[in-house]
């Protein structure tokens, strides 16, 4: 597979100049651990709503996207980018090098601004106790990417690529699907849009009505394509387990301060 870092060098070069959620457990078993595993099938880039995840923060610390105030992020960001089976399991916690952030210190901004964790507490690791949400991710999710990933600098680099390429925030708000505390949306309307620019289905999930997170899939050169297999109805993939009604909401982001109270809330935001 040819190189990845080529198809956006100069948006990461910009975002370096530039000013991290702790996510939540996925609900399908853990198929592997550390060896043995058998390869994956596919990649799935998990994003997250900011205005959803931040409603629900109560307490504020550095580290925490949401308490930048002005600066909070208003656009999807990053939860990771996670190898899956077919079968709806994945592999976790491969054999590979534990995480080193002077790996990715020249991607350290832009990851800040686009993977951030939207949490202060600190997620398990796969080699034992605590650490960074970007640690996490890559002891997770990133040591199993193995061909196509052998380090972790290729690992997030190529991630903040497919990011931008497969820019999620764009395509909606291009169809009229923009941030509201009081606007509802067609989720089909939603997934037709994402399937027209991408040319496969996403998965949704959400939070009573409003959107939390979204997937886009893709083959293993990075080649969109659906996230659901077989018999599935295109509305029922996001709606199954994690179920979305048929309109949905984008919240606006909310301003938290460092004394961790919401300063801008609208009180008809319905989660």
């Amino acid at each position: 597979m040819p190189p990845l870092t080529s198809w956006l060098v100069l948006p990461i070069l910009v975002l370096l100049a530039a000013p991290a959620t702790t996510p939540p457990a996925r609900a399908s078993p853990v198929a592997s651990s550390f060896d043995g595993q058998r390869e994956f099938d596919y990649f799935k880039l998990a994003l997250q709503w900011p205005g959803t995840y931040c409603k629900r923060t109560r307490s504020c610390c550095p580290t925490n996207g949401c308490c930048r105030g002005s600066n909070s992020p208003a656009v999807f960001t990053i939860h990771g980018l996670w190898p899956d089976y077919n079968d709806g399991s994945w592999p976790s916690c491969c054999s590979g090098s534990s995480f080193d952030p002077k790996e990715i210190s020249t991607l350290t901004n832009a990851l800040e601004q686009y993977w951030p964790s939207l949490s202060c507490s600190k997620p398990s690791l796969c080699h034992g106790g605590k650490g960074t949400f970007w640690a996490h991710e890559w002891e997770k999710h990133g040591t199993c990417s193995y061909p196509v990933f052998r380090n972790e600098y290729d690992y997030f680099l190529t991630v903040l690529n497919v990011y931008f390429k497969y820019n999620i925030t764009s395509v909606l708000n291009d169809a009229g699907y923009v941030p509201s505390n009081t606007e509802k949306y067609p989720l089909g309307g939603i997934i037709s849009a994402i399937e027209n620019a991408f040319h496969a289905s996403p998965q949704i999930v959400c939070s009573k009505d409003s959107i939390e997170e979204l997937y886009l899939c893709f083959y293993k050169n990075f080649q969109p394509r659906d996230c659901a297999l077989g018999s599935d109805i295109k509305i029922d993939m996001v709606t199954s387990k994690k179920s979305c009604p048929k309109y949905v909401s984008l919240p606006e982001s909310v301003s938290v301060g460092y004394n961790g109270l919401q300063s801008r809330v609208s009180d008809d935001v319905a989660l």
